[in-house]
């Protein structure tokens, strides 16, 4: 049976396990921008935590994900076998880039620019609100891209804690020792990173030049 028939023949449980897959990488960027934007803006009014915060999650994002997963499950709350647990270790793993890319992007806008807007009287919450976020947007939104990328990558390990996910197919097929089934979940990942990676990308570069001729 070749590769294109074996996913004909499972071509339910493929929609049902990529499903899964997005949903776990969805939530997990998407509590990651709630918390990480906010950090990213913070460290920029308050630079001494830079360091800190930065290191934290630096540390999370070298800690090795079926290690990461293992730490989490016998904690109480966040832990436990399946989907919790999971969204909780891909959410430490998106931290890093979306808040580093926040910072950069408001850091990186002409000081001359913020001065003017000041000038013209607006209060720090405005200037964050009316200027800084939208000419920072295309670079915090690189970060979120890379998180997403990153997390449906990390996000098929999920599978060893009962997490679902393509993950499925990949150790179904380890255990299995067949590569038409490795390649069922392999496979799709990849295409999936690949279609985030270039549609967050068309946005980034439209941000970036609209930022560029702001």
């Amino acid at each position: 049976m070749s590769l294109l028939t074996y996913l004909a023949a499972h071509r339910g449980e493929l929609l049902q396990r990529l499903a899964e897959h997005v949903l776990l990488v969805g939530s997990a960027v998407g509590l990651g921008i709630l918390v990480g934007v906010p950090i990213g803006i913070h460290l920029t009014r308050h630079r001494r935590f830079r360091g800190a915060i930065l290191g934290v999650v630096n540390v999370v994002q070298t800690i090795p994900s079926l290690a990461l997963f293992g730490f989490l499950i016998p904690i109480p709350l966040i832990g436990g076998i399946g989907t919790r647990t999971a969204i909780v270790a891909l959410f430490g793993y998106s931290l890093l880039p979306i808040i580093r890319n926040t910072y950069e992007g408001i850091q990186g806008i002409d000081p001359s620019v913020r001065d003017a807007a000041l000038a013209m009287g607006l209060t720090d919450g405005e200037l964050l609100r009316q200027v800084e976020l939208p000419l920072a947007l295309g670079v915090i939104l690189g970060g979120v891209r890379l998180a997403a990328v990153i997390g449906i990558g990390i996000a098929t390990i999920a599978a060893a804690i009962g997490a679902g996910g393509l993950g499925v197919f990949i150790f179904r097929g380890l255990s299995m020792v067949d590569d038409r089934v490795i390649l069922a979940g392999a496979l799709p990942a990849a295409l999936l990173a690949l279609a985030v990676d270039w549609g967050l990308g068309r946005l980034e570069r439209r941000l970036s030049r609209w930022r560029e001729g702001a």
